[in-house]
């Protein structure tokens, strides 16, 4: 036999990922309804399919995969994997598929292939990320040519009342109920010979949700704390700073104060309120950004803030560059000032960018991986990436329409 012949390829699908799905659900299980309060139902079908889900919390891969009777592969963000032995356990246990954030990323896609020729079933949050406004968030085009690629039925799964539970902003849940479960399956000969553009159009609207609306209430002391790592407008200020407390949130340069309420809407604490829900705060926070004259600030910076930089090898580690530095947004460039030298970012060299969790900050610059995360909890990193897409947009003359990432 040919020594220098090549191995063959191991298979993604490993029986030890079901042995062990078995023993942890019923654990995750009670967990969740502890925590969340949610009610998961049961899909008995046990084909394979391709999970479409929408998403709110953190928790939401546990509640799509306690729904299905077979182990599910998600795509998950390759930040995962960067975590030393907690992210090879992972990958041992369940192994999840990396995918680079914000961009399209060809070795998930074949990846997922791999997946489904093996006869498993893939989910994936089309958003990239979880809501801040309580609404379905922008969903790339290229989830419909990734669906035909796959040929699988889709199973479009909702996640309801978790931004009740839990916000993306917030850190503490608040008492409430949710619910998670299959709202319909799309066969694929229902949707193969479907234009991208139509089934991209479909699966958008299968997979909307608002829940930046009055429909049921949600119980804690502290519903609007940490609003401000979403919110950066003042309908007074313009561009502004917040800081909440309990269920107050108040601007810092004109003290106009806001109340978070049980049932998730605002009302005016010292003077009246223009926005019912953060749904319709951050609504025209994205329009007022849209329409913001960004020269005034190639030498003043839009944003100022306190940070940690790290760079990040993907599925392996983080290296630290930088504890306690000042970051700095300008018009067209990010600006980190480290003790002996200040990193310029120019906007037009950065590939993608992308927000992790509740407030880091992800950029890809130089085929190399950088994270932001605050020094302080209450760190807003919307801000800055929203300046960056911006900055972007006008350079397009998109402005108007343009995405404002996330």
């Amino acid at each position: 036999m040919d020594k220098k012949k090549r191995k063959k390829k191991q298979k993604w699908i490993k029986p030890r990922h079901t042995f062990f799905r078995n023993i942890l659900y019923p654990f995750i299980g009670l967990l969740s309804k502890i925590k969340y309060h949610i009610k998961v139902k049961k899909h008995k079908d046990k084909r394979q399919y391709l999970i479409i889900a929408n998403h709110q919390t953190p928790f939401d891969q546990f509640f799509v995969g306690m729904s299905f009777k077979r182990h599910i592969y998600f795509l998950t963000n390759d930040d995962l994997f960067s975590n030393g032995f907690v992210s090879w356990l992972i990958d041992y246990l369940v192994k999840p598929i990396p995918i680079k954030k914000g961009t399209t990323d060809v070795k998930a896609v074949l990846d997922c292939k791999r997946v489904a020729k093996e006869g498993g079933s893939i989910a994936i949050f089309p958003e990239g990320n979880r809501t801040y406004s309580g609404k379905t968030e922008e969903i790339k085009d290229t989830i419909a040519p990734f669906a035909k690629s796959l040929g699988l039925p889709l199973a479009i799964y909702h996640i309801t009342g978790g931004y009740g539970v839990l916000p993306r902003w917030g850190d503490k849940t608040r008492r409430g109920k949710m619910e998670s479960y299959v709202s319909e399956i799309i066969e694929y000969d229902d949707y193969k010979d479907m234009t991208n553009e139509e089934l991209y159009k479909l699966i958008c609207e299968k997979l909307y949700i608002n829940e930046g609306k009055l429909d049921r209430s949600y119980y804690s002391k502290r519903n609007a704390e940490y609003l401000e790592r979403a919110i950066y407008y003042c309908p007074e200020c313009g561009l502004s700073e917040w800081e909440s407390t309990g269920d107050i949130i108040k601007c810092k340069s004109c003290s106009l104060t806001v109340k978070y309420l049980p049932t998730k809407e605002l009302v005016g604490v010292n003077r009246e309120f223009p926005y019912k829900f953060v749904n319709d705060w951050y609504d025209a926070q994205c329009k007022f950004v849209r329409g913001l004259d960004l020269s005034p600030y190639s030498d003043t910076p839009i944003f100022v803030d306190t940070v940690n930089l790290s760079e990040v090898i993907p599925c392996k580690k983080k290296i630290p560059i930088g504890k306690n530095v000042t970051l700095s947004t300008y018009n067209n460039r990010l600006e980190i000032n480290l003790e002996n030298e200040t990193i310029v970012v120019p906007f037009s060299k950065i590939t993608s960018m992308g927000v992790l969790g509740r407030n880091k900050l992800n950029y890809y610059f130089d085929k190399r991986v950088f994270q932001i995360k605050g020094v302080s909890v209450r760190f807003n990193a919307l801000k800055h990436l929203n300046i960056y897409h911006h900055s972007i947009n006008i350079q397009k003359g998109e402005t108007e329409y343009g995405t404002l990432g996330l």
